[in-house]
Protein backbone atom coordinates (compact mmCIF):
# COMPACT_ATOMS: atom_id res chain seq x y z
CA UNK A 1 0.00 0.00 0.00
CA UNK A 2 2.81 2.12 0.96
CA UNK A 3 4.90 2.04 -2.90
CA UNK A 4 1.56 2.85 -4.45
CA UNK A 5 1.62 5.99 -2.91
CA UNK A 6 5.01 7.06 -3.15
CA UNK A 7 4.94 5.63 -7.24
CA UNK A 8 2.69 8.38 -8.13
CA UNK A 9 4.65 10.93 -5.89
CA UNK A 10 8.04 10.39 -7.87
CA UNK A 11 6.00 10.66 -11.24
CA UNK A 12 4.49 13.71 -10.22
CA UNK A 13 7.80 15.29 -9.23
CA UNK A 14 9.40 14.21 -12.48
CA UNK A 15 6.46 16.09 -14.87
CA UNK A 16 7.24 19.36 -12.44
CA UNK A 17 10.53 19.69 -13.08
CA UNK A 18 10.50 18.73 -16.78
CA UNK A 19 7.94 21.94 -16.79
CA UNK A 20 10.29 24.16 -15.16
CA UNK A 21 13.01 23.32 -17.38
CA UNK A 22 11.22 24.62 -20.36
CA UNK A 23 12.23 28.86 -20.10
CA UNK A 24 10.29 30.19 -22.99
CA UNK A 25 6.23 30.58 -24.20
CA UNK A 26 6.12 32.16 -27.55
CA UNK A 27 2.24 33.42 -28.60
CA UNK A 28 1.25 34.03 -31.66
CA UNK A 29 -1.47 36.66 -32.35
CA UNK A 30 -3.09 37.16 -36.13
CA UNK A 31 -5.76 39.82 -36.19
CA UNK A 32 -8.58 39.14 -38.68
CA UNK A 33 -9.92 42.86 -38.47
CA UNK A 34 -8.18 45.84 -40.54
CA UNK A 35 -6.97 48.49 -38.58
CA UNK A 36 -9.77 51.15 -37.83
CA UNK A 37 -8.48 54.55 -39.19
CA UNK A 38 -8.79 56.86 -35.85
CA UNK A 39 -7.33 59.96 -38.09
CA UNK A 40 -9.93 59.68 -41.06
CA UNK A 41 -12.95 59.79 -38.39
CA UNK A 42 -10.97 62.83 -36.96
CA UNK A 43 -11.16 64.53 -40.19
CA UNK A 44 -14.43 63.48 -41.04
CA UNK A 45 -15.77 65.09 -37.77
CA UNK A 46 -13.43 68.23 -38.27
CA UNK A 47 -15.46 68.40 -41.81
CA UNK A 48 -18.71 67.89 -40.00
CA UNK A 49 -18.36 70.78 -37.95
CA UNK A 50 -17.12 73.04 -40.84
CA UNK A 51 -20.58 72.33 -42.57
CA UNK A 52 -22.53 73.03 -39.61
CA UNK A 53 -20.70 76.32 -39.41
CA UNK A 54 -21.60 76.79 -43.19
CA UNK A 55 -25.18 76.08 -42.64
CA UNK A 56 -25.76 78.28 -39.79
CA UNK A 57 -29.57 79.98 -39.35
CA UNK A 58 -28.19 83.48 -39.04
CA UNK A 59 -27.11 83.40 -43.09
CA UNK A 60 -30.50 82.65 -43.90
CA UNK A 61 -32.57 84.90 -41.52
CA UNK A 62 -30.15 87.50 -43.07
CA UNK A 63 -31.49 87.29 -46.56
CA UNK A 64 -35.00 86.81 -45.32
CA UNK A 65 -34.26 90.15 -44.16
CA UNK A 66 -33.03 91.80 -46.51
CA UNK A 67 -36.43 90.83 -48.97
CA UNK A 68 -38.48 92.13 -46.19
CA UNK A 69 -37.16 95.38 -46.22
CA UNK A 70 -37.40 95.44 -49.82
CA UNK A 71 -41.03 94.13 -49.75
CA UNK A 72 -41.67 97.49 -47.08
CA UNK A 73 -39.76 99.72 -49.09
CA UNK A 74 -41.50 99.20 -53.05
CA UNK A 75 -45.17 100.11 -51.63
CA UNK A 76 -43.75 102.96 -50.34
CA UNK A 77 -42.39 104.10 -54.09
CA UNK A 78 -44.92 103.48 -55.78
CA UNK A 79 -47.22 105.83 -53.47
CA UNK A 80 -44.59 108.53 -53.63
CA UNK A 81 -44.59 108.12 -57.37
CA UNK A 82 -48.41 107.63 -57.77
CA UNK A 83 -48.51 111.36 -55.63
CA UNK A 84 -46.01 112.74 -57.67
CA UNK A 85 -48.21 111.82 -60.99
CA UNK A 86 -51.07 113.43 -59.85
CA UNK A 87 -50.37 116.56 -58.25
CA UNK A 88 -46.50 117.30 -60.11
CA UNK A 89 -46.88 121.21 -60.46
CA UNK A 90 -44.03 121.32 -63.12
CA UNK A 91 -42.76 123.69 -60.26
CA UNK A 92 -41.33 123.50 -56.41
CA UNK A 93 -43.34 120.85 -55.35
CA UNK A 94 -42.28 118.31 -58.41
CA UNK A 95 -38.44 118.98 -57.52
CA UNK A 96 -38.58 118.10 -53.86
CA UNK A 97 -40.80 115.08 -55.02
CA UNK A 98 -38.31 114.04 -57.85
CA UNK A 99 -35.85 114.55 -55.04
CA UNK A 100 -37.42 112.33 -52.20
CA UNK A 101 -38.11 109.79 -54.81
CA UNK A 102 -34.26 109.65 -56.08
CA UNK A 103 -33.15 109.67 -52.64
CA UNK A 104 -35.57 106.63 -51.95
CA UNK A 105 -34.38 104.97 -55.65
CA UNK A 106 -30.83 104.88 -54.00
CA UNK A 107 -31.74 103.26 -51.10
CA UNK A 108 -33.51 100.78 -52.88
CA UNK A 109 -30.73 100.06 -55.22
CA UNK A 110 -28.55 99.92 -51.91
CA UNK A 111 -30.83 96.89 -50.56
CA UNK A 112 -30.74 95.12 -54.11
CA UNK A 113 -27.02 95.17 -54.36
CA UNK A 114 -26.69 93.92 -50.87
CA UNK A 115 -29.52 91.79 -51.93
CA UNK A 116 -27.44 90.22 -54.56
CA UNK A 117 -24.38 89.89 -52.93
CA UNK A 118 -25.99 87.70 -50.14
CA UNK A 119 -27.58 85.27 -52.75
CA UNK A 120 -24.00 85.28 -54.57
CA UNK A 121 -22.87 84.35 -51.61
CA UNK A 122 -25.24 81.60 -50.48
CA UNK A 123 -25.24 80.06 -53.50
CA UNK A 124 -21.68 79.48 -53.43
CA UNK A 125 -21.39 77.91 -49.74
CA UNK A 126 -24.63 75.91 -50.67
CA UNK A 127 -22.44 74.56 -53.63
CA UNK A 128 -19.75 73.75 -51.44
CA UNK A 129 -21.73 72.54 -48.63
CA UNK A 130 -23.70 70.11 -51.02
CA UNK A 131 -20.14 68.93 -52.25
CA UNK A 132 -18.94 68.62 -48.57
CA UNK A 133 -21.90 66.49 -47.79
CA UNK A 134 -21.59 63.73 -50.73
CA UNK A 135 -17.96 63.31 -49.72
CA UNK A 136 -19.01 63.04 -46.04
CA UNK A 137 -21.39 60.53 -47.01
CA UNK A 138 -19.42 58.18 -48.51
CA UNK A 139 -16.71 59.03 -46.08
CA UNK A 140 -18.99 57.71 -43.63
CA UNK A 141 -19.78 54.78 -45.73
CA UNK A 142 -16.52 53.76 -45.75
CA UNK A 143 -15.89 54.15 -42.17
CA UNK A 144 -19.32 51.89 -41.31
CA UNK A 145 -17.78 48.93 -42.76
CA UNK A 146 -15.41 48.30 -39.60
CA UNK A 147 -18.89 48.44 -37.69
CA UNK A 148 -18.62 44.42 -37.52
CA UNK A 149 -20.77 44.41 -34.16
CA UNK A 150 -23.48 46.27 -36.45
CA UNK A 151 -23.73 48.85 -33.38
CA UNK A 152 -24.65 51.85 -36.11
CA UNK A 153 -27.39 50.06 -37.48
CA UNK A 154 -28.89 49.04 -34.32
CA UNK A 155 -28.77 53.22 -33.32
CA UNK A 156 -30.35 53.40 -36.57
CA UNK A 157 -33.04 51.30 -35.64
CA UNK A 158 -33.47 52.58 -32.24
CA UNK A 159 -33.99 56.49 -33.59
CA UNK A 160 -36.33 55.31 -36.09
CA UNK A 161 -38.14 53.47 -33.62
CA UNK A 162 -38.09 56.52 -31.22
CA UNK A 163 -39.32 58.43 -33.97
CA UNK A 164 -41.99 56.22 -35.14
CA UNK A 165 -42.94 56.51 -31.61
CA UNK A 166 -42.84 60.19 -30.87
CA UNK A 167 -44.98 60.84 -34.19
CA UNK A 168 -47.75 58.04 -32.79
CA UNK A 169 -47.89 59.65 -29.32
CA UNK A 170 -48.49 62.87 -31.06
CA UNK A 171 -51.10 61.71 -33.19
CA UNK A 172 -53.06 60.14 -30.24
CA UNK A 173 -52.02 62.94 -27.84
CA UNK A 174 -51.97 66.93 -29.89
CA UNK A 175 -49.35 68.95 -29.03
CA UNK A 176 -50.76 71.93 -26.16
CA UNK A 177 -50.15 75.97 -26.31
CA UNK A 178 -47.26 77.38 -23.90
CA UNK A 179 -48.79 77.99 -20.68
CA UNK A 180 -50.72 81.00 -20.86
CA UNK A 181 -49.63 83.61 -18.55
CA UNK A 182 -52.46 86.09 -16.80
CA UNK A 183 -53.05 89.12 -19.16
CA UNK A 184 -54.64 92.28 -18.50
CA UNK A 185 -57.30 94.69 -20.77
CA UNK A 186 -55.43 93.62 -24.20
CA UNK A 187 -56.94 94.26 -27.47
CA UNK A 188 -55.10 90.60 -28.97
CA UNK A 189 -56.21 88.09 -26.42
CA UNK A 190 -53.44 86.20 -24.19
CA UNK A 191 -50.05 86.07 -24.95
CA UNK A 192 -49.17 82.60 -26.13
CA UNK A 193 -45.83 82.56 -27.98
CA UNK A 194 -43.44 84.05 -30.12
CA UNK A 195 -42.21 83.42 -33.95
CA UNK A 196 -38.71 82.73 -35.22
CA UNK A 197 -36.36 84.97 -35.82
CA UNK A 198 -37.85 88.13 -38.79
CA UNK A 199 -35.06 89.98 -38.67
CA UNK A 200 -31.76 89.27 -38.22
CA UNK A 201 -28.73 92.24 -39.19
CA UNK A 202 -26.34 93.93 -37.78
CA UNK A 203 -26.82 97.12 -39.91
CA UNK A 204 -23.15 99.33 -40.46
CA UNK A 205 -21.17 98.19 -37.86
CA UNK A 206 -20.94 94.18 -38.11
CA UNK A 207 -19.33 92.64 -35.29
CA UNK A 208 -18.82 95.80 -33.35
CA UNK A 209 -20.32 97.66 -30.09
CA UNK A 210 -21.79 94.21 -27.95
CA UNK A 211 -23.89 96.60 -26.06
CA UNK A 212 -27.00 98.63 -26.94
CA UNK A 213 -30.69 98.86 -28.32
CA UNK A 214 -33.20 99.67 -30.88
CA UNK A 215 -36.92 99.46 -31.54
CA UNK A 216 -40.36 101.85 -33.06
CA UNK A 217 -41.51 104.42 -31.03
CA UNK A 218 -45.61 103.39 -30.27
CA UNK A 219 -46.58 106.93 -29.98
CA UNK A 220 -44.49 108.73 -33.25
CA UNK A 221 -45.02 112.02 -34.31
CA UNK A 222 -46.38 113.07 -37.50
CA UNK A 223 -44.39 111.89 -40.57
CA UNK A 224 -42.07 109.55 -38.96
CA UNK A 225 -44.38 106.65 -37.87
CA UNK A 226 -41.88 104.24 -40.14
CA UNK A 227 -38.71 105.25 -38.26
CA UNK A 228 -36.97 103.12 -36.16
CA UNK A 229 -33.72 104.13 -34.07
CA UNK A 230 -31.34 102.89 -32.69
CA UNK A 231 -29.17 103.59 -29.38
CA UNK A 232 -25.22 101.86 -29.26
CA UNK A 233 -23.04 101.99 -26.44
CA UNK A 234 -19.70 103.28 -27.73
CA UNK A 235 -17.67 103.58 -24.69
CA UNK A 236 -16.52 100.79 -22.69
CA UNK A 237 -19.96 98.99 -24.05
CA UNK A 238 -21.23 101.06 -20.95
CA UNK A 239 -22.37 104.77 -22.23
CA UNK A 240 -23.88 106.51 -25.34
CA UNK A 241 -24.30 110.09 -26.59
CA UNK A 242 -26.78 109.96 -28.86
CA UNK A 243 -29.35 108.29 -30.50
CA UNK A 244 -29.68 107.19 -34.37
CA UNK A 245 -32.45 107.25 -36.55
CA UNK A 246 -33.47 104.93 -39.77
CA UNK A 247 -36.30 106.14 -41.82
CA UNK A 248 -37.35 102.51 -43.04
CA UNK A 249 -36.93 99.24 -41.81
CA UNK A 250 -34.59 98.34 -45.45
CA UNK A 251 -32.44 101.48 -44.15
CA UNK A 252 -31.85 99.81 -40.61
CA UNK A 253 -31.18 96.49 -42.02
CA UNK A 254 -28.48 97.93 -44.85
CA UNK A 255 -27.44 100.56 -42.49
CA UNK A 256 -28.34 103.57 -44.01
CA UNK A 257 -28.69 106.21 -41.11
CA UNK A 258 -30.43 108.63 -43.61
CA UNK A 259 -32.06 111.08 -41.01
CA UNK A 260 -28.81 110.45 -39.02
CA UNK A 261 -27.61 111.04 -35.66
CA UNK A 262 -29.67 113.22 -32.80
CA UNK A 263 -27.09 114.04 -30.23
CA UNK A 264 -27.47 114.29 -26.21
CA UNK A 265 -23.69 115.72 -25.45
CA UNK A 266 -20.80 115.66 -27.35
CA UNK A 267 -18.89 113.43 -25.65
CA UNK A 268 -19.67 110.63 -23.26
CA UNK A 269 -19.71 109.74 -20.02
CA UNK A 270 -20.78 112.54 -18.65
CA UNK A 271 -24.10 114.40 -17.27
CA UNK A 272 -27.29 113.55 -19.17
CA UNK A 273 -25.28 111.14 -21.29
CA UNK A 274 -26.58 107.05 -21.35
CA UNK A 275 -25.30 104.77 -19.04
CA UNK A 276 -26.87 101.15 -19.78
CA UNK A 277 -28.53 99.37 -23.17
CA UNK A 278 -31.85 99.04 -21.69
CA UNK A 279 -33.97 102.14 -23.33
CA UNK A 280 -36.86 102.87 -25.07
CA UNK A 281 -38.46 105.90 -27.40
CA UNK A 282 -42.20 106.45 -26.79
CA UNK A 283 -43.86 110.05 -27.56
CA UNK A 284 -40.52 111.86 -29.54
CA UNK A 285 -38.44 111.28 -26.01
CA UNK A 286 -35.96 108.82 -25.22
CA UNK A 287 -36.17 107.31 -21.72
CA UNK A 288 -32.90 105.84 -20.30
CA UNK A 289 -30.74 105.23 -17.17
CA UNK A 290 -28.86 108.94 -16.30
CA UNK A 291 -25.37 108.72 -15.88
CA UNK A 292 -24.19 107.39 -12.45
CA UNK A 293 -27.72 108.23 -10.79
CA UNK A 294 -30.36 105.95 -9.83
CA UNK A 295 -32.76 107.76 -12.17
CA UNK A 296 -34.82 108.03 -15.28
CA UNK A 297 -33.41 110.59 -17.73
CA UNK A 298 -36.14 111.97 -20.14
CA UNK A 299 -34.34 113.53 -23.93
CA UNK A 300 -37.06 115.61 -25.76
CA UNK A 301 -35.95 114.91 -29.20
CA UNK A 302 -37.28 118.32 -30.36
CA UNK A 303 -36.50 120.88 -27.69
CA UNK A 304 -33.44 119.06 -26.94
CA UNK A 305 -33.81 118.82 -22.98
CA UNK A 306 -33.01 116.26 -20.59
CA UNK A 307 -35.42 115.98 -17.63
CA UNK A 308 -34.72 113.63 -14.71
CA UNK A 309 -37.27 111.41 -13.21
CA UNK A 310 -35.96 110.53 -9.64
CA UNK A 311 -36.38 106.68 -8.49
CA UNK A 312 -37.59 105.16 -5.03
CA UNK A 313 -35.06 106.14 -2.11
CA UNK A 314 -32.71 102.51 -2.22
CA UNK A 315 -32.81 101.78 -5.63
CA UNK A 316 -29.75 100.23 -7.07
CA UNK A 317 -27.45 101.60 -10.06
CA UNK A 318 -23.62 101.08 -11.31
CA UNK A 319 -23.95 98.26 -11.85
CA UNK A 320 -25.43 96.60 -8.37
CA UNK A 321 -28.27 95.75 -9.80
CA UNK A 322 -28.00 94.48 -13.02
CA UNK A 323 -29.42 91.24 -15.01
CA UNK A 324 -27.53 88.57 -14.81
CA UNK A 325 -27.21 84.55 -16.45
CA UNK A 326 -25.31 81.43 -14.72
CA UNK A 327 -21.83 82.68 -15.54
CA UNK A 328 -21.89 86.56 -16.05
CA UNK A 329 -24.41 89.85 -15.53
CA UNK A 330 -25.29 92.03 -18.40
CA UNK A 331 -23.51 95.21 -17.38
CA UNK A 332 -25.52 98.29 -16.11
CA UNK A 333 -28.66 96.63 -16.96
CA UNK A 334 -29.56 98.01 -13.16
CA UNK A 335 -32.89 99.96 -14.73
CA UNK A 336 -34.73 98.73 -17.66
CA UNK A 337 -37.11 101.05 -19.76
CA UNK A 338 -40.00 99.31 -21.71
CA UNK A 339 -42.71 100.38 -23.90
CA UNK A 340 -46.61 98.76 -24.51
CA UNK A 341 -49.99 99.40 -25.41
CA UNK A 342 -50.47 101.67 -21.94
CA UNK A 343 -47.05 103.96 -22.04
CA UNK A 344 -43.79 103.83 -20.65
CA UNK A 345 -42.60 101.54 -17.08
CA UNK A 346 -39.23 101.09 -15.63
CA UNK A 347 -38.19 98.11 -14.06
CA UNK A 348 -35.72 97.81 -11.32
CA UNK A 349 -34.99 97.01 -8.12
CA UNK A 350 -34.07 98.53 -3.99
CA UNK A 351 -32.31 97.29 -1.08
CA UNK A 352 -34.96 97.76 0.67
CA UNK A 353 -36.60 94.85 -1.81
CA UNK A 354 -33.41 92.77 -1.09
CA UNK A 355 -32.89 92.76 -5.07
CA UNK A 356 -36.37 91.88 -6.40
CA UNK A 357 -38.02 93.17 -9.00
CA UNK A 358 -39.80 96.25 -8.93
CA UNK A 359 -42.32 97.98 -11.62
CA UNK A 360 -42.96 101.13 -11.48
CA UNK A 361 -45.46 102.98 -14.13
CA UNK A 362 -43.94 106.15 -15.53
CA UNK A 363 -46.34 109.03 -16.54
CA UNK A 364 -45.39 111.38 -19.57
CA UNK A 365 -44.64 115.12 -18.56
CA UNK A 366 -41.48 117.26 -18.34
CA UNK A 367 -40.28 116.03 -15.81
CA UNK A 368 -41.75 112.72 -16.02
CA UNK A 369 -43.81 111.61 -12.81
CA UNK A 370 -43.41 108.49 -10.85
CA UNK A 371 -46.90 106.57 -11.36
CA UNK A 372 -48.22 103.61 -9.37
CA UNK A 373 -45.60 100.95 -8.32
CA UNK A 374 -45.67 97.37 -7.47
CA UNK A 375 -43.33 94.90 -5.78
CA UNK A 376 -42.23 91.68 -6.82
CA UNK A 377 -40.94 88.23 -5.42
CA UNK A 378 -38.49 87.29 -8.23
CA UNK A 379 -35.07 87.61 -8.17
CA UNK A 380 -33.39 90.62 -10.35
CA UNK A 381 -30.20 88.57 -11.06
CA UNK A 382 -32.19 85.66 -11.91
CA UNK A 383 -33.46 87.24 -14.60
CA UNK A 384 -31.81 88.02 -18.38
CA UNK A 385 -34.37 90.51 -19.25
CA UNK A 386 -37.58 92.06 -19.00
CA UNK A 387 -40.42 93.05 -20.97
CA UNK A 388 -43.80 94.98 -21.09
CA UNK A 389 -46.68 93.76 -23.37
CA UNK A 390 -50.70 94.51 -22.83
CA UNK A 391 -49.97 95.27 -19.33
CA UNK A 392 -48.11 92.46 -18.02
CA UNK A 393 -44.70 92.11 -17.28
CA UNK A 394 -42.44 89.22 -18.72
CA UNK A 395 -38.96 87.95 -17.51
CA UNK A 396 -36.27 85.71 -19.29
CA UNK A 397 -34.00 83.39 -18.15
CA UNK A 398 -30.51 81.59 -19.86
CA UNK A 399 -31.38 78.12 -20.70
CA UNK A 400 -28.30 77.84 -22.87
CA UNK A 401 -26.65 79.76 -26.38
CA UNK A 402 -29.21 78.84 -28.38
CA UNK A 403 -32.26 79.23 -26.35
CA UNK A 404 -33.62 81.60 -24.01
CA UNK A 405 -37.00 80.97 -21.85
CA UNK A 406 -39.86 83.79 -20.99
CA UNK A 407 -40.30 82.03 -17.78
CA UNK A 408 -42.44 84.74 -15.66
CA UNK A 409 -44.87 87.40 -15.60
CA UNK A 410 -46.39 89.63 -13.27
CA UNK A 411 -49.67 91.24 -14.08
CA UNK A 412 -50.51 94.11 -11.92
CA UNK A 413 -54.34 94.46 -11.98
CA UNK A 414 -54.89 91.22 -10.66
CA UNK A 415 -50.89 91.26 -8.71
CA UNK A 416 -51.09 87.58 -10.11
CA UNK A 417 -47.27 86.04 -10.79
CA UNK A 418 -46.44 83.05 -12.70
CA UNK A 419 -42.80 81.27 -12.79
CA UNK A 420 -43.87 78.36 -15.58
CA UNK A 421 -44.96 80.80 -18.59
CA UNK A 422 -42.71 78.49 -21.06
CA UNK A 423 -42.45 80.43 -23.77
CA UNK A 424 -39.26 79.85 -25.27
CA UNK A 425 -37.00 82.10 -27.67
CA UNK A 426 -34.45 80.86 -30.55
CA UNK A 427 -31.58 83.07 -30.16
CA UNK A 428 -29.03 83.77 -32.80
CA UNK A 429 -26.24 84.87 -30.97
CA UNK A 430 -25.17 83.65 -27.08
CA UNK A 431 -26.83 86.81 -25.30
CA UNK A 432 -29.74 89.37 -25.09
CA UNK A 433 -28.37 92.50 -23.90
CA UNK A 434 -32.16 94.64 -24.64
CA UNK A 435 -35.49 93.34 -24.87
CA UNK A 436 -38.21 95.36 -25.48
CA UNK A 437 -42.23 94.69 -26.78
CA UNK A 438 -43.33 97.32 -29.89
CA UNK A 439 -47.11 97.70 -29.84
CA UNK A 440 -47.05 99.20 -33.33
CA UNK A 441 -46.58 96.16 -35.01
CA UNK A 442 -46.45 93.75 -31.84
CA UNK A 443 -42.82 92.93 -32.09
CA UNK A 444 -39.91 92.05 -29.74
CA UNK A 445 -37.14 93.78 -30.28
CA UNK A 446 -33.71 92.17 -29.05
CA UNK A 447 -29.98 93.67 -29.32
CA UNK A 448 -27.49 90.56 -29.07
CA UNK A 449 -24.02 90.98 -28.81
CA UNK A 450 -24.29 93.80 -31.96
CA UNK A 451 -26.72 92.07 -33.65
CA UNK A 452 -30.36 92.83 -34.01
CA UNK A 453 -32.81 90.57 -33.94
CA UNK A 454 -36.83 90.77 -33.98
CA UNK A 455 -39.75 88.00 -33.60
CA UNK A 456 -43.72 88.23 -33.87
CA UNK A 457 -45.31 87.78 -30.55
CA UNK A 458 -48.28 85.81 -31.20
CA UNK A 459 -51.57 86.46 -29.41
CA UNK A 460 -54.59 84.50 -28.80
CA UNK A 461 -57.56 86.13 -30.78
CA UNK A 462 -60.14 87.53 -28.86
CA UNK A 463 -62.80 85.61 -30.77
CA UNK A 464 -61.45 82.25 -29.35
CA UNK A 465 -61.77 83.25 -25.70
CA UNK A 466 -63.77 81.15 -23.55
Amino acid sequence: MKLYVIVPLCVLFTITQQISLSENCVCEFAQSEKTFPHDKLERVQGAALDCNSNLMPQKIIELESLLLGLDRRLPVLEKDVSILEKEDDGELYGVLSLYVIENEMIEINELIDKLNSTSLEQERVTAATTQQLQDLREEMQELETFDTMQVVKRQQANQRLKRDLEQCKNGLHPTHQPTEPPHGNCPYGQFLNISEPRVYTAGEYPGSYKYGAWGRDPKPEAGKESWYWRVILTSSNRYAHYVRFYSTLSSLIIGVSVPGNVQIHPSNPTTNTIQGPNNVLYGGALYYNCYNKGAVCCFNLTSKIVTTLALPKGTRYNAKGNFCNLEECYQCTDLDLATDESGIWVVYTTTQDFGNLVLSKVEEGEPPKLGQTWHTSVYKQAVTNTFMACGVLYATRYVNQEVEEIFYSFNPVTGQERFNVGIFMKKLAPNIQALNYSPVDQMLHAYCDSYMVSYKVQFELLDNQS
